[in-house]
C-alpha cells in the first residue's frame, strides 16, 4: 500500500535533486550585492538618484531549479530602480537605460569581465565566465506615479486581494524601459509597468498562509531570501517547472511560461503542509483558475495585465501556446499520479529520469522509504503519455 509518507519521501527526494547548490545562491548574492555597492559609490553617475538593485524572478521567490543541461549558464534577473530625481516628465526611457548602461560598463571594466555587456529590449546583460558561468539581466526602472499606483490598488481590491497586501504591493509598482516602445526616445507618460517586488510580496503571502503574520509589515525583498526554507508551494513550483522543461526539451519557445505556472500554483495553494498534498491540490485546481475570457491569467499585482496574452495573439498562433498549456497540465497530472502510486523504486527512478530528468538512486530511495531489500520492487502503474500533443515546434520566435 502506498502511504502518504511514501509519497512525501518520493517527491522530497526528487525535488531535492532539482534544487540549486547553495554555492550558486551564495555566488549570485555576492555578485548582485557587489553591483549594488558599485552603483551606490560616491563616484557613481546615479548616486544622487538613490539606486536600488534587487533580485526578481525565481531566485527571489526561491523557485529556481537546476538547468536540464548542467553546462548551461545560470541566470539572475535584477532590477535597478532609480528612486529619486528622475521622472517620466523630465527624462526619456532611452536616457535612463543609457545611464544605467554607462554604470554597468564602468563596473564591467573595473571587475575585469571580458564579455561585452549586451543590450536586450528591456534590460542589459552582463556575463561572467569563471568557475561558474553566470549572467545577470538588469532592468532599469523608476517608481510609477501615485495616480497609477492608486488605480492598481483599486483593481487588486476588486480582484479580491487582501487589502493590506494590495496597498503595500501597489506602492512598489515601477515604470520600466523598453526599446520597442513607441515613446522610447521621447518624453511620454505611458511607459510599460512592472512590479517584481509587489509580486514577490504577494507570492510570500500565498506561501505563508498557514503562518500568523503581521500583514502591515512589508515583505523583505532586498536579498535572495527563502532559498534555505522551502515551503510546499515553492517545492511544487520547482517540480512543475522541471516537468515542463523536460516535456518541452528543445522546444523552449512553445512551453508554458514560468510566470503562469507560478501564479496559478500560488493561487491554488491552500497552505498544505507537505508537497504531496500541495501538488495534489494545485494540479486539481490549476485548470479551473484559468479564466474563460481575458485576462485569462491575470497578474495578481496588476489584474488588468494578462500573463497569457500571447495565447490569443495572431503572431503567436502557430505556436499553439494555449493547447500546449492544457496538454502539459494533463500530462503533469498523469505523471504525478504514476510516480506517487508506485512503491517499485526501480519504476520510480525510471519515471523520474524520463519525465523529470532527475537521477534518483533507487536503492537509496528504498532505504528512505523504509522498504526491505526484498520488498523494494512491487508492481507499479503502467506509464502513460499523451500521444497527440500539440505540434507547434516548426517555427521559433526570433528575439
Amino acid at each position: 500500500m502506498i502511504t502518504n509518507n511514501y509519497k512525501k519521501i518520493i517527491l522530497e527526494n526528487m525535488v531535492e535533486l532539482l534544487e540549486l547548490p547553495q554555492s550558486v545562491y551564495e555566488k549570485a548574492t555576492k555578485r548582485y550585492e557587489d553591483l549594488g555597492e558599485w552603483f551606490d559609490r560616491e563616484a557613481s553617475a546615479v548616486k544622487n538618484n538613490n539606486p536600488h538593485i534587487f533580485p526578481q524572478g525565481s531566485f527571489r521567490l526561491g523557485t529556481a531549479i537546476r538547468p536540464l543541461n548542467e553546462k548551461e549558464e545560470y541566470d539572475l534577473d535584477l532590477a535597478c530602480n532609480l528612486r529619486q530625481g528622475i521622472t517620466k516628465q523630465s527624462n526619456t526611457q532611452e536616457f535612463i537605460k543609457k545611464l544605467v548602461g554607462f554604470e554597468l560598463e564602468t563596473y564591467r571594466v573595473a571587475r575585469g569581465i571580458q564579455a561585452q555587456k549586451e543590450e536586450k529590449h528591456r534590460c542589459w546583460r552582463l556575463e561572467y565566465q569563471d568557475d561558474l558561468s553566470f549572467h545577470m539581466d538588469i532592468v532599469p526602472c523608476i517608481p510609477e506615479d501615485e495616480t497609477k499606483k492608486r488605480l492598481i490598488f483599486e483593481s487588486m481590491k476588486r480582484a479580491g486581494t487582501n487589502q493590506l497586501i494590495a496597498d503595500s504591493a501597489s506602492h512598489l509598482t515601477v515604470s520600466i524601459t523598453d526599446n520597442r516602445h513607441e515613446g522610447y526616445r521621447q518624453i511620454c507618460e505611458d511607459w510599460n509597468i512592472s512590479n517584481p517586488e509587489g509580486y514577490a510580496m504577494w507570492f510570500e503571502y500565498r506561501m505563508n498562509q498557514h503562518i500568523q503574520q503581521d500583514l502591515t509589515e512589508k515583505a523583505q525583498v532586498d536579498g535572495i531570501p527563502v532559498f534555505k526554507r522551502k515551503t510546499p508551494l515553492q517545492r511544487s513550483v520547482q517540480f512543475l517547472k522541471r516537468h515542463r522543461d523536460k516535456m518541452f526539451k528543445g522546444n523552449e519557445d512553445v512551453k508554458p511560461i514560468s510566470i503562469i505556472i507560478t501564479t496559478l500554483s500560488a493561487k491554488a495553494y491552500n497552505g498544505e503542509q507537505d508537497i504531496d498534498s500541495a501538488l495534489t491540490n494545485i494540479l486539481s485546481k490549476m485548470g479551473s483558475l484559468v479564466n474563460t475570457s481575458t485576462p485569462r491569467v491575470p497578474n495578481p499585482v496588476d489584474p488588468e495585465e494578462d500573463f497569457a496574452d500571447r495565447w490569443s495573439m495572431v503572431q503567436y498562433r502557430h505556436l499553439n501556446l494555449e493547447e500546449n498549456f492544457w496538454n502539459w497540465l494533463r500530462q503533469a497530472q498523469i505523471d504525478f499520479e504514476h510516480i506517487t502510486s508506485a512503491s517499485d523504486t526501480g519504476f520510480i527512478a525510471e519515471q523520474a529520469h524520463q519525465k523529470f530528468a532527475v537521477h534518483v538512486d533507487s536503492t537509496e530511495l528504498g532505504k528512505r522509504m523504509g522498504l526491505s531489500q526484498g520488498n523494494i520492487f512491487v508492481a507499479a502503474a503502467k506509464s502513460h503519455s499523451i500521444n497527440r500533443p500539440a505540434k507547434p515546434w516548426r517555427n521559433k520566435i526570433k528575439c
